[in-house]
């Protein structure tokens, strides 16, 4: 097959090109970096450097594939002019004009727990607002939208917190339950939805293991010999002012709280929780507690 990815080479798109090229599929890295080229060519890859932005770029490189998986890239929180759900708009309908004139019928998304929430999901409506506007294409392209959890990589931005405070502070976790997943059983699921034949819409959720914020503290903690780390909550205030003081953009740290918080009530996961995956992912958190120490140390 001929496959286009989104995402550069970064924590999904790198594993999904590998196993894709391993796989034998003729697959086109997009990547706005050029310095990535030669990288993305020694992967077996090809590279396609341009902006996502730029739709007839898109469409040229949708052009003539089997499928297409789209993501919509991190962006700066600390950019006080930033409209995230704008930006969100924007990628997701110039992905939508390129599907079309392109003509792929073959596309996996990546969005979010919380995708089926139209309001108190915090940031997370963006994600939701562009699966509404893939799913507005005809119905002839065939759509899968993945639905990751919590990404153990997020925990990185506790390091400081665990150095400074020797706990793990925020409004969610404790001994409520935190779904959790590792890019690389992202790239897996993403990898399988591409080839797999299929007509109309699906949703599939992907996760790699369930723990409480006191399991995952206590197991990241015995990796940085810190066996006795705890995860305390705090109140939504503190959590957006403790995210403004460090300079967050104001409406991004109000739709991360909104969103931890919806976590922690467990609005966020109810759709999840209904369809959770059959199989969790490969990767545990004692696997990633590895990779964490090493970066905490």
């Amino acid at each position: 097959m001929k496959i286009t990815i989104t995402g550069s080479l970064g924590h999904i798109s790198r594993p999904l090109t590998k196993t894709l090229v391993q796989q034998g599929h003729q697959v086109t890295v997009i990547s706005s970096n050029p310095d990535k080229k030669t990288e993305i060519a020694d992967l077996g890859a090809i590279p396609a450097i341009g902006s996502l932005e730029d739709v007839n770029f898109l469409t040229e490189t949708f052009t003539g594939a089997d499928a297409a998986y789209t993501m919509v890239p991190p962006n700066n929180y600390f950019d006080h002019s930033l409209d995230l759900l704008a930006y969100y708009r924007q990628l997701g309908q110039n992905y939508a004009d390129a599907i079309e004139k392109s003509g792929v019928t073959r596309v996996v998304n990546l969005s979010t727990i919380g995708a089926h929430l139209e309001q108190g999901s915090g940031i997370l409506l963006g994600a939701h607002n562009v699966e509404g506007i893939l799913n507005g294409l005809s119905p002839e392209v065939a759509i899968t939208h993945i639905r990751p959890t919590s990404f153990f990589y997020n925990l990185y931005g506790y390091t400081d917190m665990i150095k400074n405070g020797g706990v793990i502070a925020a409004n969610y976790g404790a001994e409520s339950i935190i779904p959790w997943v590792s890019p690389i059983d992202i790239a897996a699921a993403v990898a399988e939805e591409l080839v797999i034949p299929f007509t109309g819409r699906k949703v599939r959720y992907v996760a790699s293991e369930e723990l409480t914020g006191n399991q995952t503290a206590r197991i990241l903690g015995t990796a940085i010999g810190k066996p006795e780390l705890k995860w305390v909550i705090i109140s939504d205030e503190e959590t957006q002012n403790g995210l403004e003081s460090i300079g967050m953009n104001p409406r991004i740290a109000a739709g991360l709280t909104e969103m931890y918080a919806s976590l922690h009530n467990g609005l966020l996961a109810e759709d999840y929780n209904r369809n959770k995956p059959a199989v969790m992912g490969k990767v545990k958190l004692s696997d990633f507690a590895k990779e964490f120490a090493a970066v905490f140390n």
